[in-house]
């Protein structure tokens, strides 16, 4: 593919390097902040934030800054994650639990990264052809698209019309579509940004509409979100909670969390080869050999690691940053790791967040489509 507008070592100027960031930021965040909200007991979606910039960041340091991809929140541990709360007796073992399952799965990632590294990637061309790679990106995507498609009709309001989201998931879609193939210079290059800005500006018409003439259907953003907040606040990090449910830790709950976590890793060990194949398609570059399948495999199962401990959820390498990455043809790594700086910052801001939370479901389920 590659005719790139930014390659991988290319800097962008620092203000628009921002502005590309923030959009990396968007592209993930309905998912990253979706599975602590999924698995409720209390999860922090700022901490979850937290966790995916951290992640990122130890990714690329152990890929050298070599592959353009952001680590988010991954949802094939979901039923790992209320097993781990599940098996517990209190929802602090629970916490902990989260934090051991994720070792596990990335020590699995720790251990083939070692083979890889000796073995080389032969053995994994051979054992996952494209034949086998290209039925496995589209089953992850087509099972991310029902959540898509199921975003695109909710808001934030309950009662709210699912024909009233929509129509804003579809205007938001479309903006993406018309920014992407019509856009001009800076445009073309941040069609998610300017793609949710105008779905938040329909929804926020619905709204304040909805609001004048007490009209729950056409309400889709709940502005109470925004109310008495402080501007700065810590999120709450999951080993914080999981220092109180050590004690409580026995031989059976850690083999629980093992069964639920460890075979689960080994499914998302094919979905790290599925997109960094389909990454270096795009840039045009062969990642499995340059950085090394080796040091992709320790930065992802690393920082997952870091990552949980910190947000509770296991990292894995986005297929929306690979889709990001691809329309906008920005494969610049200072971008990515822009972005992981961003998410670190935004997830101590508390307007910020809100801000984040706010955005309907419809709208970023157009985004979602989209990608």
């Amino acid at each position: 593919m590659a005719n790139l507008v930014y390659d991988i070592h290319d800097k962008p100027k620092f203000g628009s390097l921002l502005i590309f960031a923030f959009q990396q930021v968007l592209a993930i965040l309905a998912a990253t902040i979706l599975v602590p909200a999924i698995i409720g007991n209390g999860m922090s979606q700022s901490a979850a934030l937290f966790g995916a910039g951290i992640g990122t960041l130890v990714y690329q340091l152990f890929t050298k800054f070599r592959s353009p991809v952001f680590l988010g929140s991954s949802f094939a541990f979901i039923n790992s994650m209320f097993a781990a709360f599940g098996g517990a007796v209190s929802i602090s073992a629970g916490y902990a639990g989260l934090i051991i399952g994720a070792v596990m799965a990335g020590l699995v990632y720790v251990v083939i990264a070692i083979i890889v590294k000796f073995a080389g990637v032969a053995w994994i061309n051979k054992l996952m052809p494209a034949v086998v790679i290209g039925p496995t990106v589209a089953l992850i995507g087509l099972s991310l698209a029902v959540n898509a498609v199921k975003d695109i009709t909710v808001g934030k309001v309950e009662g709210g019309s699912p024909y009233v989201a929509l129509i804003c998931g579809i205007i938001t879609m479309f903006a993406i579509f018309a920014f992407s193939v019509y856009g001009k210079k800076m445009a073309k290059l941040i069609p998610f940004v300017l793609g949710i800005l105008v779905g938040y500006v329909a929804a926020s018409i619905f709204t304040v509409i909805g609001i004048v003439t007490d009209n729950v259907a056409l309400q889709l953003i709940n502005f109470a979100a925004f109310k008495d907040m402080q501007f700065f606040a810590v999120p709450d990090f999951t080993f914080i909670e999981a220092l109180k449910g050590v004690k409580e830790i026995d031989a059976s709950f850690i083999a629980t969390v093992a069964v639920a976590y460890v075979p689960v890793a080994f499914v998302v060990f094919a979905e790290h080869i599925a997109d960094h194949k389909n990454l270096s398609s795009i840039i045009d570059k062969d990642l499995l050999e340059d950085p090394g399948l080796h040091r992709t495999l320790l930065g992802d199962g690393v920082g997952s690691m870091v990552g949980a401990f910190f947000g509770g959820c296991p990292n894995t390498t986005y297929g929306e940053s690979v889709g990001c990455v691809a329309i906008t043809k920005n494969a610049s790594v200072i971008t990515i790791t822009a972005a992981a700086i961003l998410t670190i910052v935004v997830s101590f801001i508390s307007p910020f967040v809100a801000f984040l939370d706010s955005i309907p479901g419809c709208v970023m389920g157009g985004v979602c489509i989209t990608l």
